[in-house]
């Protein structure tokens, strides 16, 4: 029996009672073992110390987390404000060089959340820090609620585009998602298109135009409800079967 590919996942650098972490929710790892049917690696937010053609020749797929904090303003032209923290650099420095070479070589890439946010970024568009701020947006943050699942609960529609990539994969031309985001994208990237928005216009998902592999952003949470929600289930099934034809490849 062939082993099970890997997919390589982003970590936050955080300090917590003095001591420095490198991780990522549970929910992401999860969500590549139960539904995209791979084994999870995690990445250490070290930026240029770790060689990043070294560790995608190891791999078979990346996935981009989400994350408390935002990628920093400077990457897009614009200044730092309150609006815009919290800040990651560590995990800025890690991120943006990998996206851009996994893309390159065609490692199946797929971004969510804040990952959503740094493949635009990383491929040279820009951000809006405080979306619900513009007239006529929806409040897209997430509801102040006790528990994670009120927080992460599936609440507003998404449209899907005609013959788009996520259409297919979904097999439908809208669905429900969750939202617990702020931050959203303002200039799309060149060579990104958009695979689906909001009512209200906001962008949640692109793909890579030109990518040779699977290569999609969302900008919620599917791995929340992998293993309960038939289109989060059918998104990682899709980056899992790109993942197994890299690995099968290679």
């Amino acid at each position: 029996m062939a082993p099970r590919p890997l997919v390589l996942l982003t970590c936050d650098q955080r300090t917590v009672d003095g001591t420095t972490w490198h991780a990522t929710p549970a929910t992401y790892v999860e969500a590549i073992v139960y539904g995209a049917d791979a084994v999870p690696i995690l990445l250490p937010a070290m930026g240029g110390a770790i060689d990043v053609d070294t560790v995608l020749d190891r791999v078979d797929g990346v996935l981009l987390t989400g994350a408390r904090s935002n990628v920093h303003p400077m990457f897009y032209g614009e200044d730092p404000t309150p609006e815009h923290e919290p800040f990651d650099a560590a995990r800025d420095a890690t991120t943006l060089p990998l996206i851009r070479r996994a893309i390159e070589r065609g490692i199946p890439l797929l971004a969510i959340c804040r990952g959503f946010q740094e493949l635009n970024v990383a491929l040279g568009g820009s951000l809006h820090a405080e979306i619900q701020t513009f007239e006529g947006r929806m409040d897209h943050r997430a509801p102040a609620a006790p528990t994670d699942d009120q927080r992460y609960g599936i609440r507003h529609p998404v449209h899907l585009v005609d013959d788009g990539c996520l259409g297919r994969i979904v097999e439908a031309d809208e669905i429900t998602v969750n939202s617990l985001h702020h931050q959203g994208l303002a200039t799309l990237a060149p060579g990104l298109v958009v695979e689906a928005t909001a009512p209200d216009g906001t962008v949640e998902a692109v793909r890579v135009e030109a990518a040779a592999a699977f290569a999609v952003g969302v900008q919620w949470h599917p791995e929340y409800w992998v293993r309960s929600d038939k289109p989060s289930g059918k998104i990682f099934a899709a980056f899992g079967a790109a993942v197994a034809a890299h690995a099968a490849a290679r």
